[in-house]
């Protein structure tokens, strides 16, 4: 593997990794639900509040060009070797644990928006791919990967007289 390059996981589904992240939301969502008083919001903002304690989305393009789709997600900050890209014919799932920490010495922080936790974005493709085409690269805080579109199965059928 090249350097910048990323390796991808094909897989039939990326189900198991929804399920499990709705459930860590929704295990936090009801940790805040018992402990909030009861004036101050409701089940939705639970959910909300929950999923924005343990989930951030990079943002992303898709562009389609010439047979192929080009996916571009900002992440800054998140070593190339602790991305885990998942392909199938028509999702791209990208996620990343990132602990971002200040050190003592790094003297007082006033302000700071850098994520941590889960890094969690699935991409819903307009189009099947060939997921065997798909290509990832790291470089300068951008994910690129590449996948060629599926060219469309036709499959004859006999037609026989009665």
């Amino acid at each position: 593997m090249a350097r910048g390059d990323i390796e991808i996981k094909r897989t039939d589904s990326i189900r198991n990794e929804f399920d499990r992240l709705h459930q860590a939301i929704s295990q936090r969502a009801y940790e805040l639900f018992r402990h909030r008083d009861s004036w101050s919001g409701g089940p939705l903002v639970d959910w909300l509040n929950a999923e924005h304690e343990l989930v951030w989305q990079p943002p992303v393009e898709l562009r389609q060009k010439d047979g192929q789709f080009e996916l571009l997600a900002a992440v800054a900050g998140v070593e190339p070797k602790d991305l885990d890209v998942q392909v199938t014919a028509e999702d791209v799932l990208i996620k990343s644990e990132v602990d971002h920490q200040h050190a003592a010495e790094s003297g007082t922080v006033h302000l700071c928006e850098f994520s941590r936790g889960k890094m969690f974005r699935s991409i819903h493709l307009p189009d099947k791919i060939d997921p065997e085409t798909a290509k990832a690269e790291y470089r300068n805080g951008l994910l690129r990967l590449t996948a060629s579109i599926a060219k469309p199965i036709t499959t004859k059928i006999p037609v026989q007289a009665a």
